[in-house]
């Protein structure tokens, strides 16, 4: 077994633990589904070479968190992460409407605020479908923001 791999297996081990405190505090639904869904995500872009260095990143005075930053090679990443369980209605990634880009937009700012440098950053979103029956599927758009099609940065 990878050593890549032991950190993934230890949270799994906790989640299921927690999961049964979680269900006696009557948890939403749609909460242990987008929490399972960033954690399917970060594991994913680690494997994919991403450096994560936060996650659910908050800033006091501002609504909203960025899901996960991490860089990529030398490009800082802020990552939103939106998980279904459906593809019924719409894409996942199509709920980054402009509401929540500009959240993120702002967040971010606050986020290179705090850092000495001013590195080359860019907005990924990670789309995963948690179908039931299914395998879970993960899609990564990079720098999903700055392009007009999400569909022309789509990567597996």
């Amino acid at each position: 077994m990878s050593s890549g791999r032991i950190p993934e297996l230890i949270t799994a081990a906790v989640e299921r633990i927690t999961g049964l405190l979680r269900r006696q505090r009557k948890e939403a639904a749609h909460i242990q589904t987008g929490r399972k869904g960033e954690d399917m995500a970060y594991y994913h872009l680690r494997r994919q070479g991403y450096t994560m260095i936060a996650r659910n990143w908050r800033c006091h005075g501002r609504k909203g968190e960025i899901d996960l930053v991490g860089w990529d090679k030398s490009i800082l990443c802020f990552i939103e992460v939106k998980t279904r369980r459906s593809r019924a209605v719409a894409t996942a990634e199509a709920a980054v409407d402009r509401e929540k880009q500009a959240e993120l937009c702002g967040m971010a700012a606050m986020f290179m605020r705090k850092m000495n440098s001013r590195p080359q950053f860019r907005f990924d979103i990670v789309s995963v479908y948690l179908v039931p029956g299914e395998q879970p599927k993960i899609e990564v758009f990079k720098d999903a923001l700055s392009r007009r099609t999400m569909g022309a940065t789509r990567r597996h």
